[in-house]
């Protein structure tokens, strides 16, 4: 269960990274488990000169999935340079499904992901 473990961490680094990036000084998340279901909850704040960059946050994080390319490259998670969208589409290959919402100059996300 560890490996399963260290995805979900991998995740939850991955985005906080991407946030600074945008010029985040706030940054919250929190991990809940309920049997084989993990919830990360996101919030941080940008400056507004990266808004645009997050108008494909949905379509990163809600695209395609292929457990195959997460089982080889999960641990490249964090690698990028900061900021990077490859490294979003990882996160996206990486969960199950994303709730995003943006409101007055915060991101505030549900990722969900089942762990074997």
């Amino acid at each position: 269960m560890v490996h399963e473990e260290k995805k979900v961490a991998k995740i939850v680094e991955e985005l906080t990274v991407y946030f600074f990036a945008l010029g985040a000084d706030t940054i919250e998340s929190k991990i809940h488990r309920e049997g084989k279901q993990v919830v990360i909850s996101f919030l941080a704040n940008y400056r507004p000169e990266y808004k645009e960059r997050l108008h494909h946050l949905d379509e990163y994080l809600n695209g395609p999935k292929n457990d195959g390319i997460e089982d080889v490259y999960w641990e490249l998670a964090g690698s990028g340079d900061p900021g990077e969208t490859s490294q979003l589409l990882l996160v996206g290959m990486m969960i199950d499904k994303a709730n995003i919402r943006l409101e007055d100059g915060y991101v505030l996300m549900e990722l969900y992901k089942e762990q074997e």
